[in-house]
Formats: structure tokens, sequence, C-alpha cells
């Protein structure tokens, strides 16, 4: 029973990664994919569902996990990350506490002090894996919003945030949308928040925080970034971090889905100087360290934050403040732990350098290729894994289709400083220099 479905699950993973090299990344798909029809009276034996599914599924694919897709900072998968991913399905582990799966909820405990460690933050920093960085600002921020709260003598998780004194949330001008998104789950409210202008590239500035903070009363979250998603610039965090230490009742959050990882990097790490003086941060597993999606980090210095933020309780459930759904919002969860430790163990802290550095590298290379050309305008300091430019002449938008429809690569499209621009991200582990020399010289072509 067993062997004909994983056999059948199995070619299909084969054949789909054999193709990523020279598949077209993203040509959209004509007409409608075969899913459609009557839910069925009678079951279909599983080899066959296999098979329709990756026939019907085929068209439909984004070349994601391929080597010249440039999108949304999205990294591939590492051999090593994809098959600890099978076994997480296969276990079927529950890591919700750890009687349910001492061997998950171990992994947990490693792998976090290991990430911790890797990214140069303090030593004892609670970690939870969650869906991705957009739960990982969720879980952040509440665990900032139980902390100032509870410093003000206010029982947030018991008594909510009516009549709170609500801290007052500082986000930079370029902040992420997920910072946003947060804020409005937690009841901070996007529009409440106090925007801080940027510079060319995107930072934060610290001078302008500084007057801000010394305006406010009460408690401040501010949240600055490591890695802007369009520039690949980081907040400079150790001047910020200087501004915020000097009030009281304060939070420092670093939103660094991709950008925190520089710090793995010796020659990348000056770019986040400072991140750990923060007390908490975001970091996302599939996008630079390259394991399969659904893997974020949520990073908090005090661990009791965190574990008074998100534990739960329940007459049934033998949770233990050390158990790992204590930092995280989910009890039923599976063990996103464990592609990230294979992954850090295959490549060990040299290996975590070199992908970050190898990446940064052909960005540099991608940049210095579309710069040549007279009819591109490159518009970032190229300081990380971010590439953004415009045509001279013509639709940032329309040179992105062209680009998806040709199929040799496929990047992003964005609005900066109120025109539409192009992003390339270089985030894969399988991504070569004559991938780049590939993409670039397609996308020069349709200009």
């Amino acid at each position: 029973m067993w062997e004909e479905a994983l056999d059948r699950a199995r070619r299909f993973a084969g054949d789909w990664l054999a193709s990523l090299p020279e598949r077209p990344v993203g040509r959209p798909v004509d007409g409608a994919l075969a899913l459609d029809g009557q839910l069925p009276e009678r079951g279909t034996p599983a080899p066959q569902v296999l098979d329709d599914l990756a026939a019907a599924l085929d068209p439909g694919l984004v070349a994601t996990p391929g080597p010249r897709y440039f999108g949304f900072v999205t990294g591939g998968s590492l051999p090593v990350a994809l098959g600890a991913d099978w076994m997480v399905s296969a276990a079927d582990q529950n890591v919700a506490a750890r009687v349910m799966s001492p061997a998950m909820a171990a992994v947990e405990e490693v792998t976090g002090r290991w990430v911790v460690d890797l990214l140069g933050l303090p030593a004892g920093s609670a970690l939870g894996f969650v869906t991705g960085a957009q739960m990982a600002n969720v879980v952040c921020l509440a665990a900032a919003r139980h902390a100032l709260l509870a410093a003000a003598d206010w029982d947030v998780g018991t008594d909510g945030l009516a009549g709170a004194p609500v801290p007052t949330v500082v986000v930079g001008e370029q902040a992420h949308s997920t910072i946003l998104q947060a804020l409005r789950l937690l009841g901070f409210g996007s529009g409440r928040a106090v925007r801080v202008p940027a510079d060319e590239q995107g930072r934060m500035r610290p001078d302008v925080l500084a007057d801000l903070l010394a305006s406010i009363d009460g408690p401040v979250l501010v949240c600055a970034q490591a890695g802007q998603v369009d520039t690949g610039a980081s907040d400079p965090l150790d001047a910020i971090a200087e501004v915020v230490a000097a009030r009281d009742q304060r939070w420092l959050h670093v939103d660094g889905a991709f950008g925190l990882w520089a710090a793995a990097a010796p020659q990348r790490r000056h770019l986040v100087a400072g991140a750990e003086r923060a007390d908490s941060w975001t970091v996302d597993g599939h996008k630079w360290l390259n394991v399969p999606y659904d893997c974020g980090m949520a990073i908090v210095r005090d661990p009791a934050a965190l574990t008074a933020a998100m534990s739960l309780s329940a007459a049934y459930l033998p949770m233990e403040v050390a158990d790992p759904s204590s930092r995280v919002p989910e009890s039923s969860r599976r063990a996103r732990a464990l592609p990230v430790h294979a992954a850090l163990r295959h490549l060990g802290r040299d290996g975590v350098a070199d992908l970050v550095e190898r990446c940064c590298t052909l960005a540099r290379q991608a940049a210095d290729d579309l710069g040549t050309h007279p009819g591109i305008e490159i518009l970032n300091d190229v300081v990380l894994n971010q590439v953004l430019f415009r045509p001279r002449d013509g639709d940032a938008r329309e040179l992105a289709a062209a680009v998806a429809r040709d199929g040799t690569c496929w990047v992003g499209t964005t609005v900066w400083q109120g025109r539409p621009a192009v992003r390339l991200s270089v985030s894969n582990w399988s991504t070569t220099p004559d991938d780049i020399r590939r993409s670039t010289a397609a996308i020069t072509r349709l200009l």
C-alpha cells in the first residue's frame, strides 16, 4: 500500500527537480488546469490519484525552486532539507507538547540554539518555529505587547486592549507589509503606527527617530528592519538601538526575514551590526537558508515574555513551560525544525556563510551585467542579494511581464520612489554565474 503511493510521489519529485534547470520559469498557463469536475462517488486507487495530480498540476507549477527564479526573495530547497521535510511528513508528529514527540521537541530545542548562535543573538533567547515571516512578526510583536503592558500593570491576555495604555508603535517608512499586517492582527492598527522617514536606500533615519521618541510619552514599540525588500539595505540598527535604549518602557523589534542572515556571513555581518541589541527578531528559513516552505522563526530575548504571550492551557493537555507550543500560537503543528536542523548540520557555519556570500556576489554580477546596458538604470546600492532597476524608456511592469513570457527567468515588480521598478533577488543555493548571464541577457534582449 505505502510503496506504490510513495513510489509515485518519488517519481513526480524526481521528474520535477530534474526539469528545473531548463524548465521555463514563469510562463502563464493557457486554459484551466484539469482539476475541475464532480467529487467522485467512488474512490480512486492512490497511485492513479497521484499520477493524475502530477499531470494536472504540471502546466501551472512555477519553477520557484529553480536557479533562475528571482522573485519575492524566494530560496529553493537544499536536497538535505527536502529529504528532512519528507521525513517530517512520514513521521507525522505533532510538536505541541514534549510528551507528544520527545524527538522533535529535542530537535526544536537544539536547532533554536544553533540559529540564535549563528545569527549572533543573545544566548538564552527563545525561538519558536512558525509558518513564515508574517506569523513570526505576529508572535514577536505579541510578546512585545504583553511585556510593555505588563510593565504598566495591565494583563492584556486577560483584559484585552480596551482601556489599556496602548504602546505607541513606530515603524520605518519602508517597513514591510507583514509588519503592518501584524499590527492589524494584534489590535494596534496599522494606521496608528508612526512612520519614520527613510533615506534613499530605504533605511530608517535614526536622527528623526530620536526627535520623535523625545516627543512621545508612555511605552514605545519600535520596529526596525534588516534587509529592505527592494534594495536589501538594513536600517542602521546600532544607532537605532542606541536611541531606543535611552527610553524606559521600550521594545525594539527587528524584522529580518532575509536580511538577518547577513549576520551569518563574516563579510556581510557589518550590515546588521547592532541587531543583537534588539528585544525580538524575525527570520525566515525558506528564504536564504533554503529549506522548504512553512518555516519562519520568531526569536525573543526574554523567554518569559514569549511564553506569557503564547502559552495555552487545558485540562487534557499536559503542557509545560518548555514545550514547543509555549512559544507559538499553534497547538497542532508539524515538525518545522527538522529541515532547518538538517540544513544547518549539512552546511555548517562555513557553509551558511558561503551560501549568503555567493548569492550576494551573484547579485553584484547581475547588477554589473544590467548596468552596462544603456537602457537600464540600477536604482540601489547592491550590498546584499537585491538588485533594483528600471528601463530608462518603457514600463517596468511590461518588461517584467515580457520576461515571464520568455521563461528564461522570473523577476518581480515593485514601486520605488513613486514609479514602477523591477526587483531581482538572488536567494537560491543552485544559482550559478551562468544562470545570471543567461538571465541578464534575456532581460536586456527584451527591452
